[in-house]
């Protein structure tokens, strides 16, 4: 018991002397809410003034309360208390408001900081190492509490300039270099506080509850803060303490004077040092408590403390593992939606892998086919040029000879008539004769037929295959050429005049006579293409087709009757929706007239003729 007082005895001593020597205590207390570009923060402005009277309580010398400062503001105020603590033993600064790591340094942000991109961090905003500067010159005690942890919205915002640069969420570990200096964060580092329901935060509140406890030990007031905080926000919100000081107890207030004389009370004793155990509060102090004090009514509060104690590291176990138990389920959970986002990619990427190589032996395929296709239009193009060319040098040859017959023959008969000639006048005179003009070559009628077939076949009055037999098709055709070029040839003979005169055509001169149903297209029949609900009808046009109403049955005796008079009466003419085509264009069939297949006495009467398109011989213009 003897020792316990004199422990007791000589902290007593060293708190007394400790108050006598802090000669000067200064505090600087800035609170920013009136930001201009982001909302208004609620609380700061009342705990700086919660703070501000919490050292004006403890006996503080000088006392600065600053509130919505810009920057310049700011760092005029740190300059000028930097001052201040050159003369001090403790020096204070707290700050409430806004602040944000970047790259690891953190910044208290002024109420006219805009920080559109990252790189205007380093001018709008103080440095935290400015504020640690500020309170270096402070002999004893350097301590800055920042309640700057909230949610920033600035970071929200922020135009990143560099890609890598990191911006964190609430303010980065600091490890002070300078010795007894201490910097109270109101949430840990890499986390936000909270600002509070109330009218001061939960930080600011528990601040003021604890630090001003006379003689109680920095780091004990901070943990019974951290308790009070962490009760307050239902475990959400943890400050931490960096820094360091040294073995002997550094506390905000002082400890009051404890009087030294004969004891009246034989309980003072114990008293006395009940208060100086609560105080510490720690289990070994408590144990050494009771050790010395078994029994009494101080021996029972003691050992409540220890209850108290045991109570609240069982409480802050269950709590870590809790917390480690919510972390580790974040952990899994993230990792399972990773590894199922990594599945999804993995089949998302092999999915457009398939479609990819099912497009690329398409793609293959396809071009496989149009070379092929190519290759074959290619191959009968040069086959259909072979064939011209063939033809053309037959008809060619064919056209050389005759032209050769012919010469032949003119300059036989010029010999001929010269001869004659001679032997009428006796005379050896040279007398020039003309060939007559009508004069034909010797080629023989089938050869001469063939010739005419292929020049009607150019002109399109023939489309019959000429195997140089003039038959009644040929005739027909020729009949059709003299219609349309306005020539009185023979039909019924090949002859050279009339090779002549077709030759002499350059285009088409009979026109094209398509089936009803077709239509002409240059020089084919195409048949009419009509859309749903629509026939041709008898004049070569697209009609709707009407819907068929129910007839109510008729008397079978009337019918017969009707039908009678309609078949015995005189037919009248209708039109066959037949089109004839000329060199005036294409028209109708006249009504009363129809097209009929050309016989070998066609050619006279009322009859307009046309060869149809579709290979079969010539058709006529038919009226009666």
């Amino acid at each position: 018991m003897g020792a316990f007082r004199w422990f007791a005895l000589l902290v007593s001593i060293w708190l007394t002397c400790g108050s006598a020597q802090a000669e000067r205590r200064v505090a600087l207390v800035i609170g920013n809410s009136a930001y201009k570009s982001v909302p208004r923060l609620g609380n700061p402005v009342n705990d700086a003034a919660l703070v501000g009277g919490m050292f004006k309580k403890a006996g503080f010398d000088l006392i600065d309360v600053r509130t919505d400062l810009n920057a310049a503001e700011m760092r005029k105020a740190l300059r000028e208390f930097g001052a201040r603590a050159r003369d001090a033993e403790v020096a204070v600064i707290y700050y409430a408001g806004h602040g944000i790591e970047l790259d690891g340094s953190n910044y208290l942000i002024p109420t006219d900081a805009a920080l559109e991109t990252d790189s205007d961090v380093l001018d709008e905003t103080v440095a935290l190492d400015r504020a640690l500067f500020a309170v270096e010159p402070a002999k004893q005690l350097r301590l800055v509490i920042l309640d700057a942890c909230r949610d920033n919205p600035f970071a929200k915002t922020m135009k990143r300039t560099v890609a890598a640069r990191a911006i964190g969420r609430g303010l980065a570990k600091v490890e002070p270099t300078s010795p007894n200096t201490m910097i109270a964060f109101a949430a840990k580092a890499g986390s936000t506080a909270s600002d509070g329901d109330s009218r001061n935060s939960p930080f600011a509140a528990a601040l003021v509850e604890r630090l001003p406890t006379p003689g109680l030990d920095l780091r004990k007031a901070f943990g019974f803060v951290r308790d009070d905080v962490l009760k307050n926000t239902s475990y959400r919100q943890e400050p931490y303490v960096y820094g360091s000081l040294g073995g002997e107890d550094v506390a905000l207030v002082p400890a009051k004077p404890v009087a030294v004389g004969p004891q009246a009370n034989p309980d003072e004793a114990v008293r006395r040092d009940y208060e100086l155990a609560l105080q510490i509060g720690t289990r070994e102090v408590w144990t050494a408590f009771l050790s010395k004090y078994s029994d009494g009514f101080y021996a029972s509060l003691a050992k409540g403390q220890l209850n108290r104690i045991a109570a609240e590291e069982t409480r802050s176990a269950a709590a870590e593992r809790a917390r480690q138990a919510e972390d580790e389920k974040a952990r899994l959970a993230v990792e399972r939606a990773r590894t199922a986002e990594q599945d999804k990619a993995a089949a998302a990427a092999k999915v457009a892998e398939d479609a990819r190589l099912a497009a690329e032996k398409a793609k293959q395929a396809e071009e496989a086919k149009a070379a092929a296709a190519e290759q074959r239009r290619k191959e009968a193009e040069a086959a259909a040029a072979r064939v011209i060319a063939d033809k053309q040098a037959a008809e060619k040859a064919l056209a050389d000879r005759v032209a050769g017959e012919k010469a032949a023959a003119e300059l036989a008969a010029a010999q001929k008539q010269a001869s004659e000639t001679k032997d009428k006048t006796g005379s050896g005179e040279k007398v020039a004769v003309l060939a007559p003009a009508n004069s034909q070559p010797s080629l023989s009628p089938q050869e001469t037929a063939k010739l005419v077939q292929s020049e009607l076949r150019r002109v399109g009055c023939l489309t019959a295959s000429g195997e140089g037999d003039w038959n009644a098709v040929s005739q027909r055709s020729l009949t059709l050429f003299n219609k349309y070029a306005g020539t009185k040839l023979d039909p019924k003979l090949a002859s050279f005049d009339a090779l002549d005169a077709i030759k002499a055509k350059t285009g088409r001169v009979c026109p094209l006579v398509c089936d009803h149903g077709f239509r002409a297209d240059g020089n084919a029949c195409v048949k009419i293409a009509c859309r749903a609900g629509y026939r041709v009808n008898d004049d070569n046009e697209c009609e709707k087709v009407q819907d068929r109403k129910p007839v109510a049955r008729e008397d079978a005796s009337k019918r017969d009757v009707e039908r009678k008079k309609v078949e015995t009466a005189p037919s009248t003419p209708q039109a066959s929706g037949q089109i004839i085509c000329g060199q005036a264009g294409c028209r109708p069939v006249a009504r009363g007239c129809r097209l009929e297949r050309a016989t070998a006495a066609s050619g006279t009467g009322n009859v307009g003729s046309a060869y149809a398109g579709n290979g079969t011989g010539g058709l006529v213009e038919v009226c009666r």
